[in-house]
């Protein structure tokens, strides 16, 4: 998943210089890395929700992702601080927490144990035109030709999707009663999570992305976990299970939300957001060759490229491939890994501008009167979001 943050207008923060150093192979490693973890991360999941109940994978995934997270934002004297400052704002932290984990994980996992983990993965990669369509009816955002035609797009895309490769898997795959119900919850989740950058944006946006996430994963982990022991058996779940709920909370969640943070200083957010279109595609064949799901027809394929295509629509700017100063009212896109979140422009109060974080990680508060600044995302998911 992935918190809002401010940019300049080349689409990078605006106190961190573009590129960040570290040569150019950097950046292609942090790229491959990210995809190759949410592709990972989507399969590990939908093998895991096959055997061990969603809302303990959730909460397991969520405690360790908390624990990952944290350890990080301890390491410096800021993250403490803004730790500190994040969790004196418990009203705050508790809706968040329900929204981009308790609701999303809800919704995405129990939605994989219905349909596969292909399918729910390519329902969150359409999140930012999700954000723009309740950017759209709740915020009241500015909205274009393009962003409608390529919200469009996507959403047939990925309803198409979900018929044709159902229909392809008949007698192995769900039924239509299933993908109604997974498909539903993948969306539910997917919109709660919109709503979450939003949320963020405008009463967390002058605490550093990294540093707000343990107080929020916290109170996640706290929701999922107490609903998992009150209306879970989690008696069956064996050892070897809750190490996989281990790894895919610590080791393909966490760090997503660090990378896709550094791509996002690095290269901007169209960028970041572009490499989950690949996620599906990768997931897809993913379960082809673990045995789990036959080979992907044509249609299918051609389907997932035509969502792709539309949501690459949707968070393009004015010219592709560069990051642009989004108009005043506009969604910034973002990537999640668990994927993207755009969310709306705010104008950096006075105290905000004059702070400095000479890791370029801070994001400033909103001041009530937005300007047409330019916004960045940074990205949960999970997954992560993924």
């Amino acid at each position: 998943m992935v918190t809002p943050g401010p940019s300049g207008p080349s689409g990078h923060p605006a106190d961190q210089a573009p590129g960040g150093g570290g040569g150019r192979a950097v950046v292609p490693a942090l790229a491959v890395g990210m995809v190759v973890l949410l592709s990972a991360g989507w399969l590990l999941s939908g093998h895991l929700v096959a055997g061990v109940p969603p809302l303990a994978v959730a909460a397991g995934r969520t405690a360790t992702a908390f624990v990952a997270i944290t350890l990080f934002a301890v390491l410096t004297p800021r993250g403490r601080s803004g730790v500190r400052t994040a969790a004196a704002r418990p009203r705050t932290v508790l809706v968040l927490a329900f929204l981009g984990f308790f609701a999303y994980y809800t919704g995405t996992l129990l939605g994989t144990r219905y349909i596969g983990a292909s399918r729910v993965g390519l329902i969150v990669s359409l999140l930012p035109c999700i954000t723009f369509v309740v950017g759209v009816l709740a915020f009241r955002e500015a909205n274009s030709r393009r962003k409608v035609l390529g919200t469009v797009l996507a959403g047939c895309g990925a309803v198409g999707f979900l018929l044709a490769d159902g229909a392809a898997a008949a007698g192995g795959g769900p039924g239509t009663g299933a993908l109604l119900s997974g498909g539903l919850l993948a969306f539910g989740g997917t919109f709660t999570y919109a709503f979450y950058g939003y949320v963020y944006r405008q009463r967390m946006s002058d605490v550093p992305a990294l540093a707000a996430l343990p107080a929020v994963t916290g109170a996640g982990t706290l929701m999922l976990g107490l609903t998992a022991v009150l209306f879970v058996p989690l008696g069956g779940v064996s050892a070897a299970d809750w190490g996989g709920v281990a790894v895919l909370g610590g080791i393909l969640t966490a760090p997503v939300f660090l990378i896709s943070h550094e791509l996002i200083l690095r290269k901007g957010p169209l960028f970041t957001s572009a490499l989950g279109l690949a996620v599906p595609f990768l997931v897809r064949l993913g379960e082809w060759a673990l045995g789990s799901a036959e080979a992907p027809g044509a249609l299918s394929v051609l389907l997932i490229a035509a969502s792709a295509a539309g949501v690459w629509l949707t968070v393009g700017g004015p010219r592709a491939g560069t990051p642009a100063p989004a108009p005043a009212g506009t969604p910034a896109p973002a990537s999640a890994g668990m994927q993207a979140v755009q969310a709306p422009p705010a104008e950096p109060s006075a105290s905000a501008a004059a702070s400095d974080d000479p890791s370029g990680r801070s994001d400033p508060s909103p001041s009530p009167s937005p300007s047409p600044s330019a916004v960045a995302a940074e990205t949960t998911a999970p997954r992560n979001p993924s």
